[in-house]
């Protein structure tokens, strides 16, 4: 994040929200909001307002495991390094105004709107968290924790510097339960998340490191591991005694006295009901597309999929592209997958990008849309079909073909009650001749 900061040729709008874009591959008009923070660009990050601020509130870079100032900055690597202003906490006492000795406090900015002008566009808005409300009795039991928080927890940057404890007594854990696939794999969500596996194994380990003779065990439906080097890391957990269960877990329930959670779960591969009172439950939950995703696709014109990611023109051939051309996809926006996966489709996407950007002149389809003034009567049909926004309709210039975005699909031509539109070089006409010299010939 640093290098792309200290990169000239890229300017970062952190705390933005896209609300428009119009035009097309090429001469694309974005408009961004860019929300008030509070603070102004003059800030050095020396956080003396943070130091001298009254209220505070829960971290929620923390997985609300920690605290943080209503004036403070997101987390210590962030890009700007500037701090903000909660204000729906803050009670406007002005400590931190008073604090600033660069007068950067700005308790009267406001949202502004800033228009840019793009050739093409990535989308990489990535995923969020699902949360678990009481199901395995999180949020309800205290030692139930999901599997991002526990991240937290190991971090050296964390709420417990990477120090794990039980959260209702501080003691360290003797029995540690895994519990995987926690709103996926269902008839709501029925994807796999792609990385929870992985992350169980990676985390199962490092509890291990700290606690030799506590007993971890996995509670799994099927352990997918097949990345390289993953069955080979997988079985390097199993070889440091971490249990493995192939098995959906049952009862739930929480010893009142103990605050231990027991678990009944039957395993598949042996036939048995199993029972575990563990000190600590980490629910691996579902990774779920951005909350903004289904926004931006209303924006863009991009087609998403049942689970709500969004869709790439061809699996196989064009994982990057999209239906709108000059709009590309990368990471998690388009489904589940890995860190290497993420950054190879980004490279891929940044490649199809500098393949339109490039300077020179730009190859188009010649194979497009044609219409018939004369037979078209501006029912606007084909506007409504036509899958790209290539076609507009006006009572004054009639039915327009945008060239650049039509890629000659036919959609239009079929729904087109006068046949007034043809495809370029696949004229009826030309059909028909085609077909009468083959049955000529035949």
């Amino acid at each position: 994040m640093l290098k792309v900061n200290r990169n000239e040729n890229i300017e970062i709008l952190s705390y933005s929200e896209v609300k428009r874009v119009d035009g097309y591959v090429g001469n694309y008009n974005v408009i961004v909001e860019k929300k008030p923070r509070y603070v102004t660009n003059d800030c050095n990050g020396c956080g003396a307002c943070a130091e001298v601020c009254p209220i505070t509130t829960s971290n929620y870079f923390d997985e609300h495991l920690g605290p943080r100032r209503a004036i403070d900055i997101a987390f210590g690597q962030a890009v700007p390094f500037l701090y903000d202003i909660n204000r729906d906490v803050c009670v406007e006492c002005f400590s931190c105004v008073e604090a600033c000795e660069l007068d950067a406090i700005d308790f009267s900015q406001v949202s502004e709107e800033v228009t840019f002008k793009v050739g093409t566009i990535i989308v990489a808005t990535g995923w969020d968290i699902y949360e678990p409300d009481g199901e395995y009795g999180y949020g309800k039991f205290e030692n139930v924790i999901t599997q991002s928080q526990l991240e937290r927890i190991l971090a050296p940057n964390g709420p417990l510097e990477g120090h794990v404890h039980r959260i209702s007594d501080t003691k360290e854990p003797e029995e540690i339960v895994f519990i995987q696939c926690v709103g996926s794999r269902d008839t709501e969500r029925p994807y796999c998340s792609g990385v929870c596996c992985m992350l169980a194994l990676k985390n199962g380990k490092l509890l291990k490191e700290e606690f030799p003779d506590a007993n971890i065990t996995i509670c799994y439906i099927d352990m997918r591991t097949n990345e390289k080097g993953f069955e080979e890391y997988y079985q390097r957990a199993k070889q440091s005694d971490i249990r493995m269960i192939r098995g959906k877990v049952g009862e739930f329930s929480e010893d009142p006295e103990t605050k231990n959670v027991n678990i009944r779960v039957y395993s598949s591969l042996t036939d048995e009901i199993i029972k575990i009172s563990a000190d600590l439950v980490v629910l691996s939950t579902a990774a779920l597309p951005s909350k903004g995703t289904e926004q931006i696709s209303r924006i863009l014109n991009l087609d998403a999929d049942k689970n709500g990611f969004l869709t790439e023109s061809h699996f196989g051939l064009m994982p990057q592209e999209t239906k709108t051309k000059g709009i590309f996809i990368a990471g998690f926006v388009q489904g589940p997958k890995d860190i290497a996966y993420s950054v190879s489709q980004a490279r891929a996407a940044a490649s199809k990008v500098a393949e339109v950007t490039a300077p020179g002149e730009v190859e188009i389809e010649l194979i497009i849309a044609e219409v018939s003034k004369d037979l078209c009567i501006t029912c606007r049909r084909c506007e409504k079909a036509c899958p790209k926004n290539a076609i507009t309709v006006n009572d004054e210039e009639g039915t327009i073909v945008d060239e650049i975005n039509c890629d000659g699909c036919g959609i239009c031509a079929t729904c087109c009650p006068t046949n007034a539109i043809d495809i370029r070089y696949f004229r009826d006409y030309q059909l028909f001749t085609e077909i009468d010299g083959m049955l000529e010939g035949g």
